[in-house]
């Protein structure tokens, strides 16, 4: 590339120096992290042959300079993001940093337009929050646009499944799910429905596998009829349990992969006579706040919301990483009057 072409970029300068986008960064961006002797001159060296000149905004990123961070969510709405949300609202207040949210109305294409903007605003740190999904065009469009932020001194977490390279806070859905099901089977279920939430979402999907690994340990199997896949919304339930009673289905306990898809359930066998919980057990997953307005109340997965985002601001906040960091999070199963016991 032609010196003063003014296309030069930071990844041309790292492929010319033979190092990784974060090295070049850090040496050419004034980040704190120290890099060794031979690999800045190699650094230098390639920007002074291609004429690069970093940014001032890329500049200020990487000093963690400037005091917006990103924070791009599914749904705001949603009780379990609202509260992940205002976690990192309350922990970000002490460090002086404001919080730019957006909703990506569970459209997950447009996180990597949020990433994009973000770096275009000059935000300090970006936290992503959400499951991932199986589209493998969104994942590498999402790889991407963070490749080209962290390029310029940015950093970015992520609240969801390892699947992006970011620091990462990681919820253990299969393994408490798994524990739901021994539990409920201890309490004397045998015949179960799931309501399983959407077929490309990750969350979905491990809860949905790790309830039936627990329900085959006890013995027990699924029927296909008593599976059914919806929105991962409060409506999603309602219509899911509404398709699970028009199949006939005689379970006796029903799992909800969230707890508002279980609150949407609840409404649903409530407008068909069920009476609950006594003819039909319900169980969800999350426990989130709103949960103590339900009645039955009900039994579910205890996640700890808050420290999720509170990790996920700290991820942000300590020095880089040689590489990067997950942070585990287990559930805990709590029994309410929704399952009371059978047999």
């Amino acid at each position: 590339m032609p010196r003063g072409s003014g296309k030069v970029n930071l990844i041309d300068v790292a492929r010319r120096a033979g190092v990784s986008l974060a090295t070049a960064s850090r040496v050419l961006n004034g980040s704190t992290r120290s890099v060794g002797d031979e690999l800045r001159e190699r650094v230098r060296r390639a920007a002074s042959e291609l004429d690069y000149s970093p940014s001032a905004p890329a500049q200020a990123m990487a000093r963690g300079g400037t005091d917006v961070v990103g924070l791009v969510v599914p749904d705001i709405a949603d009780p379990y993001f609202s509260t992940i949300a205002a976690s990192i609202v309350r922990a970000a207040e002490p460090h002086g940093l404001i919080i730019n949210l957006a909703s990506t109305e569970r459209r997950h294409e447009r996180e990597a337009e949020y990433v994009a903007s973000m770096r275009r605003q000059q935000a300090r740190g970006i936290v992503l929050v959400g499951s991932r999904t199986t589209d493998r065009r969104q994942l590498e469009e999402l790889r991407a646009e963070i490749a080209a932020y962290t390029a310029t001194g940015g950093r970015v977490s992520a609240v969801g499944q390892h699947k992006l390279p970011t620091d990462t806070v990681v919820v253990e859905n299969r393994a408490a799910a798994r524990s739901l099901a021994e539990r409920l089977l201890g309490l004397g279920y045998r015949h179960f429905a799931v309501l399983a939430g959407p077929t490309d979402l990750l969350t979905a999907r491990d809860r949905f596998t790790g309830f039936r690994e627990g329900l085959r340990a006890g013995g027990v199997d699924l029927a296909s009829q008593d599976v059914v896949h919806g929105a991962f919304t409060r409506d999603g339930g309602y219509a899911a349990a509404s398709e699970l009673l028009d199949r006939g289905s005689g379970a006796s306990c029903v799992f909800a992969v969230n707890d508002v898809m279980a609150v949407g359930a609840l409404s649903a066998f409530r407008d068909r006579g069920i009476r609950l919980p006594e003819e039909l057990a319900v169980a969800g997953f999350d426990d989130i706040a709103s949960l103590r307005d339900v009645w039955p109340s009900l039994t579910t997965v205890r996640i700890p919301l808050e420290r999720l985002g509170e990790q996920a601001l700290d991820f942000l906040l300590d020095e880089p990483a040689q590489q990067t960091r997950i942070r585990r999070f287990s559930g805990e199963v709590v029994v309410r009057a929704s399952t009371p016991g059978s047999g």
